[in-house]
């Protein structure tokens, strides 16, 4: 079944999101500010862990020492500067803003001071990564789930948690999930031969750049604004053929 790989990963999303919402009910407010803070940790090293996977390259040494290298610098200097420029000319974060408050309108969650937050943050976090990418073309090349099953999995836990502190609006987040999944898994044709190894490792060193700021604003409210960022990772893919 075409697209059954996303359908999985949104009820996972919805899922996670559900356990974490039931739980936030169990815990005071001093508890869930913990539980963010905590999750935003976990989200600063994921991103951080990402960034360097792709830029750290240990090389063997005279004597037998391993010394480290960095690469992607300027790729990512380049993608960030000129994809911040776009996003902030383009206002894509208060796009997001926009669309949450009017899911927390018709949703009745008009009280829910965290929705919009909640439902940014989350998107970002399980949106922005090289998994989506891949586990979407393989999906609609050869109907593989497999990829986007096990992106549902990481992503219920990370969706479980953020709902537990943000509220519902975390739950929300298999809206974009749902519609950037299912629109490369359709377009997988096109898109495969354009994602190539070089291209999936820039997308995957700045989207992890991007997943690192999710996390600092975790803890730290509005220090970066990720949504206008993202234009950065398509410029990102831009780079691997110049």
């Amino acid at each position: 079944m075409l697209g059954l790989g996303t359908l999985i990963n949104v009820a996972c999303i919805v899922a996670g999101g559900a356990v974490g919402l039931l739980a936030s009910g169990i815990v005071d407010d001093r508890l869930q500010q913990a539980l963010l803070q905590a999750c935003g940790v976990c989200v600063i090293f994921v991103g951080a862990s990402g960034v360097m996977q792709h830029m750290l390259v240990a090389q063997a040494a005279a004597g037998g020492t391993i010394s480290l290298s960095t690469q992607g610098t300027m790729m990512m200097l380049v993608s960030l500067a000129l994809g911040t420029v776009a996003g902030e000319l383009l206002d894509i974060d208060a796009r997001f803003e926009t669309l949450g408050e009017w899911l927390r309108d018709k949703t009745g969650s008009s009280g829910d001071t965290r929705f919009v937050d909640g439902f940014v943050s989350a998107s970002l976090t399980v949106c922005i990564g090289a998994m989506a990418i891949v586990g979407s073309i393989q999906d609609g090349l050869s109907g593989d789930w497999s990829t986007l099953a096990l992106k549902g999995a990481l992503d219920a836990v990370i969706v479980c948690s953020m709902a537990a502190s943000m509220g519902r609006g975390c739950l929300f987040a298999a809206l974009p999930v749902g519609v950037l999944q299912g629109t490369v898994t359709a377009l997988a044709t096109l898109l495969h031969p354009i994602m190539t190894t070089a291209a999936l490792a820039n997308l995957s060193l700045v989207g992890s750049a991007l997943i690192f700021c999710v996390g600092v604003n975790l803890i730290w409210p509005r220090t970066f604004k990720p949504a206008n960022m993202l234009p950065a990772v398509a410029i990102a893919v831009v780079c691997a053929f110049v």
